[in-house]
């Protein structure tokens, strides 16, 4: 007897027994269906998921640039620079500091905080030094084939054979000039700006006085910041610490005693000292030829790279402090007490400058230019300001003669933008 037979026969009547064992044969059914529906489901999903193409594992993303960025906007002259640590967390660890002082309870201090130095940094700061060497040497070739012009007036720099025409000039006689630059030719420090500090043979010792300034030798900025890193140079030796000072809040209880320095340290005639400043360095250097200037550049590129990351490096470490107001910088845990600064307000602070914490662009200042297409075209005009964009100026140097720009200049150097003609700028929305 069939099943749809014994259904028929059992509606209307009793239960027969065969309708318990129908509705359990339905029911396996309908769930041996319902998983292979499942089954083939997941199977199906399991096998559009493996399909994927395999990536790489050896590929490594790369750090994602924006397009045509701005530089941004520079403090106002009559205005302090703002903090690079919160006010509010210099107050805290001030309080924390006091607190200490207090209860009697010396500061923990670590290197080189302490005054030893870092050992993982030494080799940091040789890798500066060489290519401050490096850039400096390259620079001084390559400014024998790539023209530079500075404004007689202000301190703006183009790097093209011809100045700009871009109005901006802040000088002292730019009205009788409509704001047009009075263009003279540049040098090695209108490209790599000269950043001095005085050189300590102890940054622990004794504070600099404004009476016995002329007793210390003024250097560049980056390389007495590699000595106290660990640099031995003997025209200017360093105090190397064995064990660390102590201090009790601000005051120093322990510091292994004053060492007078050693003198002559210094020696004005020795070549590896004029290695290390940019002064005369254009007449020190033959010109280069001319197959071998890309390869200059991209050293010089390299170098440059080099040094600002290895300036960065050694600033997160060791104290490296600006004015607040003007651009001196002092490398050491406490600044200077000579009265030179001539900034806003000054009268109020009796010429001392007002001490902060500096950033890697104090130190090593990038100095940006107009980025220049085409160098032998016609000048830069102020119509057309809003499509250029800017390059440090070491980096447009080395990019005229033939080096790579880096990936992180590129977004404000504006490469993928077409500068209309002047008769086209009331065309482009």
């Amino acid at each position: 007897m069939s099943l749809k037979h014994e259904t028929r026969e059992g509606s209307g009547a009793a239960t027969s027994p065969a309708q318990p064992n129908l509705n359990f044969c339905l029911l396996q059914l309908f769930k041996c269906e319902h998983l292979q529906n499942a089954e083939s489901m997941s199977s199906r999903t399991f096998l559009c998921a493996s399909r994927r193409p395999l990536q790489d594992l050896s590929f490594k993303k790369q750090k994602a640039y924006p397009q045509n960025v701005d530089l941004p906007t520079l403090p106002p002259k009559k205005k302090k620079k703002p903090y690079p640590i919160p006010i509010e967390k210099i107050r805290q660890v001030a309080k924390k500091d006091k607190r200490l002082a207090e209860m009697g309870i010396e500061k923990p201090l670590e290197p080189p905080k302490n005054g030893i130095l870092v050992p993982d940094l030494i080799h940091v700061a040789y890798e500066v030094i060489d290519a401050w060497k490096l850039l400096i040497k390259g620079l001084a070739q390559l400014l024998h084939v790539i023209p530079v012009y500075g404004c007689s007036e202000c301190s703006e720099v183009h790097v093209a054979h011809s100045g700009h025409h871009i109005q901006n000039c802040q000088g002292a006689t730019a009205a009788k000039r409509r704001s047009f630059h009075s263009w003279v030719r540049g040098s090695i420090n209108d490209i790599l700006l000269p950043v001095e500090s005085y050189h300590l043979y102890d940054p622990f010792g004794r504070r600099i006085k404004h009476e016995s300034r002329f007793d210390y030798d003024r250097i560049p900025a980056v390389v007495e910041l590699c000595i106290q890193a660990g640099v031995d140079i003997p025209e200017y030796p360093s105090r190397r610490r064995t064990k660390p000072i102590r201090t009790l809040g601000k005051k120093v209880i322990d510091r292994g005693g004053f060492v007078e320095e050693p003198r002559p340290w210094r020696s004005r005639g020795s070549s590896a000292l004029s290695d290390l400043d940019t002064d005369g360095a254009c007449g020190r250097l033959p010109p280069p030829s001319l197959a071998d200037v890309p390869r200059i550049a991209q050293e010089t590129m390299d170098a440059y790279e080099v040094v600002r990351s290895g300036v960065t490096k050694l600033m997160r470490k060791y104290s490296v402090k600006a004015c607040g107001y003007c651009p001196e910088v002092h490398i050491g845990p406490w600044g200077h007490n000579v009265k030179l600064c001539g900034a806003f307000k000054h009268q109020w602070r009796d010429g001392k400058h007002g001490w902060q914490d500096a950033v890697v662009d104090e130190v090593f200042p990038p100095n940006y230019v107009w980025h220049v297409q085409d160098p032998k075209g016609p000048p830069l005009r102020s119509a057309l300001k809003r499509y250029y964009g800017k390059a440090p100026a070491v980096v447009e140097v080395c990019m005229q003669a033939g080096a790579q720009v880096p990936e992180q200049y590129k977004p404000t150097m504006r490469l993928d933008i077409i500068v209309p003609e002047s008769e086209e700028v009331d065309l482009v929305a």
